[in-house]
């Protein structure tokens, strides 16, 4: 199995045939898959409204529930293609992105961080600059993707949903950027995204501390634009954003999309460089075996003063 850095600290303590909706549906019942079911790593469906036509929503699922849909390398592989894919298809006006199970993705691979301390800073810069690549291509699709925050979303799993172009989350949902209590600086275009979500106090706050924060608590900062009860409420709702998006002049939202993503995107290049070579640094470091070690362990990490 799997092993997720976030779940280890969440232990601590922190065919296209239409469905109708039915009064005790599951999240996400309207829709149709539209892969095979033995899909290892995701899942893509196909939005159907009552009349049975395609609505131009899509959605995009995390389907390892058992890990808490920790990010690895093959799956960005996976995803990264999937994006390709999506973005070829001319019918499609908004993507819906959430997770399988009781988490959105609870952070990175351990097994993938075991690997960073065997390799150089150089090797190590150019590992991570890749993987982000990977999972940040969900901001090259050319319609407007919203992140549906249905459980943890920690780490790099709390990165992937500021990359989308907006976040909806359950009110009891753990996010946040956890880096620093392992040892690393936060990554995946992080240091980039909530200081324009948020601005430069809540950045320095949550990528500072590492706190944990709810759904609810996110929506305060600005960084989620609504929260909801439960799983379906925000699978109701997500749907109902997504498709009044869809309803409107492609044209209009596509060109306005890449409006709104270019001040960021500016600033990504240049941060997402910082934070790969600033990691590097840091795997190679004793502070990050003291994080390593405090996962395995499911100790409190208690970090030493600068050599």
């Amino acid at each position: 199995m799997i092993r997720s850095v976030a779940s280890s600290l969440l232990a601590r303590g922190i065919a296209r045939t239409a469905v109708a909706p039915v009064v005790a549906r599951a999240p996400w019942a309207r829709f149709s898959s539209t892969v095979a079911k033995d899909e290892p790593f995701l899942q893509v469906t196909r939005d159907t409204l009552p009349d049975g036509q395609f609505s131009g929503v899509v959605q995009v699922k995390f389907n390892r529930p058992k890990s808490l849909n920790a990010l690895t390398h093959a799956m960005g592989l996976e995803f990264s293609q999937i994006m390709k894919d999506l973005a070829k298809d001319k019918t499609i006006r908004a993507m819906i992105l959430s997770g399988e199970g009781r988490a959105f993705s609870a952070g990175g691979d351990l097994d993938f961080l075991d690997a960073r301390v065997e390799a150089s800073p150089v090797a190590n810069t150019e590992v991570m600059r890749e993987f982000y690549s990977l999972f940040l291509s969900v901001r090259s699709v050319p319609f407007p993707t919203i992140a549906a925050i249905n459980g943890p979303a920690i780490g790099a799993g709390f990165c992937l949903a500021l990359a989308c172009d907006l976040r909806l989350a359950t009110a009891d949902a753990k996010v946040g950027l956890n880096f620093v209590k392992l040892g690393i600086p936060a990554g995946m275009g992080a240091q980039t995204t909530v200081e324009m979500l948020a601005g430069p106090q809540v950045a320095a706050r949550l990528l500072l501390t590492g706190d944990i924060l709810t759904g609810a608590e996110a929506q305060q900062l600005g960084l989620v634009l609504a929260t909801h009860a439960t799983p379906t409420d925000l699978a109701d709702h997500a749907t109902a954003l997504a498709r009044s998006m869809a309803s409107a002049s492609p044209v209009a939202v596509r060109l306005t999309t890449q409006s709104l993503r270019l001040r960021i995107n500016e600033a990504l290049e240049r941060g997402l460089k910082r934070e790969a070579d600033t990691q590097a640094i840091a795997y190679a470091s004793r502070d990050f075996k003291v994080g390593m070690k405090a996962i395995r362990t499911k100790a409190t990490p208690v970090f030493e003063n600068v050599e």
